[in-house]
């Protein structure tokens, strides 16, 4: 089972929303997927009441004592991929979400505000060494503001951007909202539209990211193995 954590320290990411797309995506891709709702906002669990019945179960998790049992029961009946979103800010249970993640997912608007956020998020990643890659979200449909933000992500992560910076970004498109009002994810809301398209589209790209980490962990060469790590933070500094 592979295990995607969704974390992110300022709020309005749009974490949430691209958690239940890209469960959806993965569903649709053959995957046995549960999500996790770890965030006190609980915008998973209530999306989850809006769906009347359909996949994928969403559990929620209170305490950072639930998650590696949890994520052991999934494993144990054949759940394939699991989904965490996590917690804004510091706490005990985005910490234990993210040690047991194969891929840190850390979503970003395209602003200045939103790209120094991530530092955290960023630091609390490596010091678990752990795989991650940003994800730009809420894109406008044009402008200098995209490629601005990749170039500042790229300072800020001090890496090579084409293994960590998810493709293709996404675009604001009020499909995202409405589906998530209606209790679906876009792919569902609108099969053939551009959002969907881009949401299949990010599944693929972090599909392909998932399997080269289990390249890596079986001794084969992986795309994250070289990445620098200058910001690093004993993970003891994160417990609390």
């Amino acid at each position: 089972m592979h295990t995607i954590v969704l974390a992110t320290q300022k709020g309005g990411s749009g974490k949430s929303t691209l958690a239940i797309s890209l469960a959806l995506a993965a569903k649709e891709a053959g995957h046995n997927v549960r999500l996790i709702d770890a965030d006190p906002q609980g915008t998973l669990a209530s999306w989850r009441r809006r769906r009347a019945g359909a996949e994928p179960i969403v559990e929620t998790v209170h305490t950072v004592q639930e998650i590696e049992p949890r994520l052991r029961a999934f494993r144990d009946c054949g759940v394939t991929l699991t989904i965490i979103d996590a917690a804004g800010g510091v706490s005990s249970a985005r910490t234990a979400a993210i040690r047991h993640a194969d891929l840190c997912l850390i979503p970003t608007r395209p602003t200045t505000a939103d790209i120094e956020a991530t530092a955290s998020t960023l630091s609390l990643v490596r010091a678990w060494n752990k795989p991650f890659a940003f994800v730009l979200n809420q894109v406008p449909s044009r402008g200098r503001r995209t490629d601005d933000a990749a170039e500042t992500l790229a300072d800020e992560a001090a890496v090579d951007l084409g293994d960590v910076l998810a493709r293709p970004f996404i675009v604001t498109r009020n499909d995202h909202q409405d589906a998530l009002s209606a209790g679906l994810a876009v792919s569902e809301y609108a099969p053939k539209s551009k959002s969907s398209d881009e949401i299949h589209r990010l599944w693929h790209w972090i599909e392909a990211r998932l399997g080269a980490v289990v390249s890596a962990d079986t001794g084969a060469t992986s795309p994250f193995a070289e990445l620098p790590l200058p910001i690093r933070a004993e993970p003891a500094a994160f417990i609390f």
